[in-house]
């Protein structure tokens, strides 16, 4: 029996660390070197498990040292490169992976590599332009509050004392101050600590709840101003991407379901799978986008039916991605001044509600001391 055990793992033993393994799947950055090494060394006539060789040696994780290994044993073994990087889809996506393979059966892996390189650096520029956008507003509320907090959970109770020995009447803003200074200082790791298990239940819940995820990715696309971002992000990133796709050959359908798989927000990924199941049935993009007004706008619509008839489809949602990424650039470039003065105007409201709650008795009291 142990005999025929050592067998069958001489034999499987190679697949069963895919199964009882996972691997991080790898970044934008890493698979954006890797499909330009590769196009680089090909296009200098470097035979591809040669090249393999090379960009093994280029890796630093051992990880990524193993992936690398098992892809070399692949190659050598007769399998081609997309059909290899199949086993590691968790790894490279289902967007790098048939792009190679579509540049494989169609004897353009070169064009394929160098396009996807571009793509992939494209939605890696594409995601630090909206984090970039999103620093300036986050840092100034983060101050605001911080602030606000300061002065009424430390600084307000020092003087607090000076106004109950005075037994003086106090306005209405004080007393609010010192209502939710108390509630503060009392409650305030309790609040902390549900913020806290809210955000990891709601994380899960996005996570393993598919109504939940949908829910949130749809009211995040109706929220003012940052609903537009979201949705020119997705239709910069979904537009490309089907370009790239139907240029190396890959079929319509085929193209929307890959595109669904690479995208995140839950609405656009579910409307990418309904155009699939929908196109394979005889009906037109440009027909089945109108069905989702929230998600596509009506130039998108128009501009599929003239890709459709002149049968340039590829180069039409090209354009759209090209289109779409410039109203990204020019929302992501006003976002800080559209929203720098509402920040400035709620954070002087905060600060002064508090400091106004604090110089109107002191000035009550110095003028009744008076008298």
């Amino acid at each position: 029996m142990n005999k025929t055990l050592h067998n069958t793992l001489g034999k499987y033993g190679k697949y069963l660390d895919f199964s009882l393994f996972s691997y991080a799947s790898f970044s934008i950055k890493k698979q954006t070197f890797f499909a330009k090494r590769l196009s680089f060394l090909i296009r200098a006539g470097v035979p591809m498990l040669e090249s393999m060789h090379v960009i093994k040696k280029q890796a630093k994780s051992r990880k990524d040292i193993k992936i690398f290994n098992k892809i070399i044993s692949d190659v050598a073994n007769g399998q081609s490169l997309a059909a290899s990087l199949a086993r590691f889809k968790g790894v490279f996506g289902n967007f790098t992976i048939n792009i190679i393979r579509a540049g494989e059966s169609s004897g353009t892996l070169i064009q394929s590599l160098s396009y996807l390189a571009d793509e992939l650096k494209k939605k890696e520029l594409l995601r630090r332009k909206i984090l970039s956008s999103m620093f300036y507003p986050i840092i100034i509320t983060a101050a605001t509050f911080g602030i606000v907090t300061l002065l009424i959970v430390y600084i307000f109770p020092k003087i607090l004392p000076i106004f109950q020995s005075l037994h003086a009447q106090l306005p209405i803003s004080t007393r609010i101050v010192i209502f939710l200074s108390a509630f503060i200082r009392d409650y305030g790791l309790f609040i902390l600590g549900g913020l806290i298990l809210f955000a990891i239940a709601f994380h899960l819940a996005r996570k393993h709840l598919q109504g939940v995820r949908l829910f949130s990715d749809s009211l995040i696309l109706r929220v003012p101003l940052f609903g537009q971002i979201a949705k020119n992000y997705n239709l910069t990133n979904s537009c490309r991407g089907m370009g790239l796709l139907l240029k190396s050959g890959v079929t319509l359908t085929e193209a929307f379901l890959i595109t669904a798989d690479t995208t995140d927000n839950r609405a656009y990924k579910n409307s990418f799978k309904d155009l699939s199941r929908n196109i394979m049935r005889g009906k037109s993009v440009s027909d089945l986008v109108v069905a989702y007004p929230a998600l596509f706008p009506e130039m998108l619509a128009h501009m599929l039916s003239i890709g459709e008839k002149s049968g340039n489809l590829s180069n039409t949602f090209v354009y759209l991605s090209e289109y779409y990424e410039n109203e990204f650039d020019d929302l992501t470039k006003n976002l800080s001044s559209a929203l720098e003065p509402v920040l400035m105007i709620v954070m002087g409201l905060l600060v002064g509600f508090v400091a106004i709650s604090v110089i109107t008795p002191i000035y009550s009291i110095t003028q009744s001391l008076h008298r």
